[in-house]
């Protein structure tokens, strides 16, 4: 079933980019969370948000690694 917002490129690629882009976005976010509360002496918080900034980040290291090896794949066809 066709995308209802079609980009003209496969839609795992668009999704890939989709997900880093909002891993990063998330991340970044949570550095202002995470000053909010380091600022606020909440040390709950501070590493509830350290923790949530990590993990943005590692999936954002995933998808950079499976969108180059697609990049890699569509280069050699």
């Amino acid at each position: 079933m066709p995308d209802k917002y079609h980009t003209g490129t496969n839609d795992e690629h668009f999704n890939l980019v989709s997900v880093l882009y909002h891993a990063l976005q998330g991340a970044a976010c949570c550095e202002t969370y995470l000053n909010d509360a380091q600022q606020a002496g909440d040390r709950d918080l501070t590493q509830f948000f350290q923790d949530v900034k990590s993990q943005n980040q590692n999936l954002a290291e995933r998808a950079k690694q499976l969108l180059a090896q697609r990049t890699e794949q569509l280069v050699a066809h």
